[in-house]
């Protein structure tokens, strides 16, 4: 089985090591060009180039698949493995493999079709999620399904940390269905209408709405966001970022409003005020500072009961 693989992020690299591991030929690897990163604009590469630069496998970085069409059919790959890379395949490149295209998709598809399927999960504060083995079509993640299996998502598991787990059992479960290929038992089920999508995620939705958002809601959107871009809020002109709280379980009858500090100690906390409750924080980062504990933050930095988040 002689295997094209497109990706980018580790959440790709997991399944192309799990490949490699189990000794399928990996004829070629396609990512995106390196981009220009950090405060110094490095251009860095991808955590899949990465992987192909170690392992010495051949590898394109085209701006668009068309402009590689040519050695793509040259290396008549017998599979197309896509994992998190971002871009269409056109009909074009979809017919070159032998067995098709195979895609894995971080959802129990026909639900969070789209670039953020993770994010989204944790953001709708949803109980179970799951990851897809597909056969792509010319439609958005809407290829028949090869095999699914569902995940349960932790109460305070955060979008990291669900993509940590969800990395590792999709690329075991990728192995199965080339295997089930391979053997000719795999069966492709159509998918359904009842479809959802998951957009890509925004800097506009990383700032907090305290008179909107409830506690949940906001403990949610802090998960979620966690570590890729981060929940944050104004305090006296300066943005504090959000990564862990908690939602307080006693009553809080203060009268003040939402984003309000209701407690701020260092040994005690910080809380604060929502619009059905109040959440305690417990990993926090300044403005131009790293995260840290809440009692860490508080030791170096006044914040008064009183004092509202905007």
């Amino acid at each position: 089985m002689k295997i094209l693989f497109m990706g980018t992020p580790d959440f790709a690299k997991e399944s192309l090591q799990k490949l490699y591991d189990q000794q399928y030929e990996i004829c070629g690897v396609v990512t995106p060009p390196d981009r220009p990163k950090g405060r110094g604009m490095k251009r860095i590469a991808c955590p899949v180039k990465e992987f192909a630069l170690e392992k010495e496998l051949l590898f394109f970085q085209p701006e668009k698949l068309k402009e590689i069409k040519e050695e793509i059919f040259a290396l008549q790959p017998d599979m197309i493995v896509v994992v998190s890379y971002g871009k269409f395949l056109p009909k074009s490149i979809l017919q070159i493999p032998k067995y098709g295209c195979l895609n894995v998709h971080p959802s129990l598809l026909p639900k969070y079709r789209g670039s953020a399927p993770i994010q989204w999960a944790i953001l709708n504060g949803d109980k179970m999620t799951g990851t897809t083995i597909m056969k792509m079509n010319e439609k958005m993640d809407a290829g028949d399904i090869i095999l699914q299996e569902e995940v349960e998502i932790e109460e305070n598991e955060t979008t990291g940390e669900l993509w940590n787990r969800l990395s590792k059992i999709s690329s075991e479960l990728l192995v199965k269905a080339i295997q089930q290929i391979e053997n000719g038992s795999a069966a492709f089920i159509k998918q359904s209408e009842n479809d959802t999508i998951a957009p890509m995620i925004t800097k506009d939705m990383a700032k907090i709405d305290w008179e909107k958002q409830g506690s949940l809601e906001i403990k949610n959107l802090i998960r979620g966001l966690n570590p890729f871009l981060g929940a944050y809020s104004i305090l006296d002109q300066k943005k504090i970022k959000f990564w862990k709280v908690a939602i307080v379980q006693e009553e809080t009858s203060s009268p003040v409003e939402p984003g309000t500090v209701i407690l701020s100690d260092a040994k005690k906390g910080l809380q604060i005020k929502t619009k059905d409750g109040a959440i305690t924080i417990l990993e926090i980062q300044g403005e131009n500072a790293k995260k840290m504990s809440i009692s860490e933050f508080l030791r170096g930095n006044k914040v008064q009961v009183g004092e509202k988040f905007v």
